[in-house]
């Protein structure tokens, strides 16, 4: 159990978008977004670059995709895998302060984004600060106290999850909070989805989740013991009924009338 390497990055948000739970909830927020051809579109926290190729296609060539990220390797990652697209460009930059002019842009998304942010409501102001009236947003964010694992020890498995809740993650309850957010901030809230993903094996569990590291970097920080900790890993790892899940939601807006 000494898998406590942090993960790439890159690879790991590749990895979640390449799960079937990925791959869902990331084609519902695209056709959510009611993209046409001619629209500028915004991907805030675009990360790698993994969804401006969609964007790219659903705005056509006469449109504009722009990913903005604050982290130089993703800013690198995505212009490399997008050079080949016109019309997308990549900047560097901070979802408190969007480097794009007022009303700018027609649809925008922030996935997995607010749960990482210092202040996400000036977050959620800056991005209706670029987005025309009337332009729909999309935001998806996981809510990790509601990580569920089954496991005949109940206690490890919510250990676990407190563990991942209060310590790997800066806004631990953020899916519920994503609704009453997005209305304080002056959009119409049009749709609220919980598009929990549930995992029934542990290899793709794994991928999303990181196990055996957070199980391990658990014990370090006291949530769990090394025995429970192997214990509860080896059932995991060698049930035939695996079940992971947590809320994973889903909100559409309309930046109201400023």
């Amino acid at each position: 159990m000494a898998e406590t390497a942090r993960p790439d990055p890159i690879g790991y948000l590749d990895d979640v978008a390449a799960t079937r739970a990925g791959a869902g909830y990331k084609r519902y927020m695209l056709d959510s977004l009611e993209i046409r051809p001619g629209h500028a579109v915004l991907d805030v926290g675009c990360g790698p670059g993994t969804d401006l190729p969609a964007l790219a296609e659903a705005a056509g060539p006469s449109g504009e995709v722009t990913g903005v990220d604050r982290e130089p390797a993703m800013v690198d990652e995505a212009r490399r895998r997008t050079a080949g697209l016109p019309g997308v460009r990549v900047l560097p930059g901070d979802a408190h302060a969007l480097p794009l002019g007022a009303g700018s842009v027609d649809r925008a998304r922030m996935d997995r984004v607010m749960m990482h942010l210092d202040d996400p409501a000036r977050a959620l102001g800056a991005l209706r600060g670029v987005l025309r009236p009337g332009g729909l947003a999309a935001f998806a964010e996981p809510d990790w106290d509601t990580l569920a694992i089954d496991h005949p020890e109940v206690e490890s498995s919510l250990a676990f999850t407190r563990f991942v809740a209060e310590s790997a993650n800066r806004n631990r309850a953020m899916g519920r909070q994503v609704p009453r957010l997005v209305a304080d901030a002056g959009f119409e809230v049009r749709s609220v989805v919980n598009a929990a993903p549930v995992f029934r094996d542990a290899a793709t569990a794994e991928r999303v989740l990181h196990l055996r590291r957070n199980t391990a970097r658990a014990v370090t920080a006291g949530y769990l013991d090394q025995d429970a900790a192997e214990r509860w890993l080896a059932h995991l790892e060698g049930t035939g009924t695996f079940i992971a899940t947590a809320s994973f939601v889903i909100v559409v807006a309309a930046n109201g009338a400023p």
